[in-house]
């Protein structure tokens, strides 16, 4: 089972659920900017990885833990620099973040939501749209192969 810290983050992004980016297509917007700000960035760079920093940020503010994800956008730098005990290689649950590696420094990322019978997983993500793109303009959940994944943060 998930730890109150993760169930509270994933909540916090689930919350999330339906923001977009104002203009599409352009990593900008209200809600976008926010979460970018919680890294140190700007608006226009993109944001899957903020939007869970800024989830776990908020949550350990509410619960009043440390927050052990590493301030960054970049998905596989926080794979990268978290410490090797928040990391988990198979077996994902509810409240972990997922990590998935293209190649070439580029990656994506999300909260699981639910792992599925059929060796999928319902995930909730920023930066993504109905056709899974990891450059997308919204906030939503998705389904996704295990197979998919690089690893897991688990916190």
């Amino acid at each position: 089972m998930c730890t109150e810290l993760a169930k509270t983050a994933l909540n916090i992004a689930l919350s999330q659920n339906g923001v977009k980016e104002v203009p599409r297509g352009s990593n900008s917007g209200p809600e976008v900017e926010i979460y970018l700000r919680s890294v140190g960035l700007g608006k226009g760079y993109a944001w899957c990885m903020a939007l869970i920093y800024w989830s776990v940020m908020v949550a350990s503010k509410k619960l009043k833990v440390t927050n052990p994800l590493v301030k960054t956008a970049g998905v596989l730098r926080q794979w990268n620099e978290i410490p090797d005990k928040y990391k988990v290689k198979s077996n994902p649950q509810p409240g972990d973040i997922f990590i998935m590696d293209f190649g070439k420094g580029a990656g994506h990322t999300g909260f699981i939501v639910e792992v599925l019978p059929n060796g999928k997983a319902k995930t909730f993500e920023g930066n993504t749209n109905d056709d899974g793109s990891r450059e997308g303009y919204e906030a939503c959940y998705k389904t996704r192969p295990l197979t998919a994944f690089k690893g897991f943060i688990r916190i």
